[in-house]
Order: structure tokens, then C-alpha cells, then sequence
């Protein structure tokens, strides 16, 4: 199963896909932006040729997506929100699965509690997938983190025949690249 994590946002959308085999990889994670001095029309016409784009090249066979719940500020959360919307049009366009996660639930599947602050989740990330270093920018390492929760989500049927417990991606190599 390959899924594409995404961390959406209309200045900043993570994305972030990982295959899974014997172990999860992370195999691209990157940010897509718009400029904020752009009108939110033509940002958000943008976002909607990038993510076409990006699912294109890629080819997830699930786009997993953080749920919007909270924002302080109305007109963020307005493009946010038409933010997500683009992105689920586009995923269901392209014929893939969509899910989406709440941040709770994916701090709690990646880090073990849903409490977890955006540091922590990031650590979790770069440990569970072997990596040297976090993930830059906090946007990808959240948008990875999505496609995880949604791993081990899945449970048992998204591991390989023989595997039993939790996803198991301590260890696993990870490539991280931008598509483009």
C-alpha cells in the first residue's frame, strides 16, 4: 500500500508519502506553497494544479488527510478548509481512497498520546523511520506522520502475511526526496 500524507494548508501544504513493504518508507515529503500575496482564487487554483500534480507523479493508492477541527483565526480556517476541500476533490478525481485523521488521532497513532506537541510528533517520525535527522520543513515531518497514522490504522491488514502486532517502522530506511 502506498498512502500520501497530507498536512493541508493554503500557504503551506505538507505532503508526505510512504510505502509500505516489510517496513514502512517514507519515499517523498515536501511542502507545496502558494504566495500570500496572491489572491485566495488563483492561490487556491494553484494548490489545486500542484496537488493534481503531486498525486499524478506519485500515484498514492490512499490520500490521508489531517482533519481541521480548530482554528483561532475565521479567515484562516476559511482557507484552510477550501484548502482540504481541494485536496479531497483532487484525491477522489484521481480515483484514490480518502481518509481523514484528526490531529489527535494522529499524534496518538505516531507518538503515543494525543496530546503530543508538534516536536515530539516530529521526533517519533524521524525515529520510527530511521532517519538521521527531523524532517524539514514541520509541515513535511506532519504530513509523514498523517500517512503513518494511517498505517497503523489499518492494523494488521496492511501488514505483509507472517507479520503480526503493531506496524513495525523502527529501523526501516527512509529516502526522503521531493517529486519534483
Amino acid at each position: 500500500m502506498f498512502v500520501l500524507g497530507i498536512d493541508p494548508g493554503l500557504s503551506r501544504c505538507g505532503y508526505g508519502a510512504v510505502r509500505h513493504g516489510r517496513r514502512p518508507v517514507a519515499e517523498a515529503a515536501g511542502v507545496l506553497s502558494t504566495p500570500a500575496e496572491m489572491d485566495r482564487a488563483p492561490r487556491l487554483a494553484e494548490l489545486q494544479a500542484d496537488v493534481r500534480a503531486l498525486i499524478a507523479e506519485l500515484k498514492p493508492d490512499v490520500v490521508a488527510v489531517e482533519r481541521v477541527l480548530f482554528q483561532r483565526n475565521a479567515v484562516t480556517a476559511m482557507s484552510v478548509g477550501q484548502a482540504v476541500g481541494v485536496v479531497l476533490a483532487e484525491s477522489a478525481a484521481a480515483g484514490c481512497d480518502v481518509v481523514e485523521y484528526s490531529p489527535n488521532e494522529v499524534k496518538e497513532a505516531v507518538a503515543g498520546w494525543g496530546g503530543a506537541d508538534k516536536q515530539e510528533t516530529a521526533e517519533m517520525v524521524r525515529v520510527l523511520l530511521g532517519l538521521g535527522e527531523l524532517l524539514k520543513p514541520a509541515d513535511a515531518a506532519d504530513a509523514v506522520a498523517v500517512a503513518l497514522c494511517h498505517l497503523a490504522r489499518l492494523g494488521p491488514a496492511a501488514r505483509p502475511p507472517g507479520r503480526s502486532g503493531r506496524v513495525a517502522v523502527a529501523g526501516g530506511a527512509a529516502m526522503i526526496g521531493s517529486p519534483r
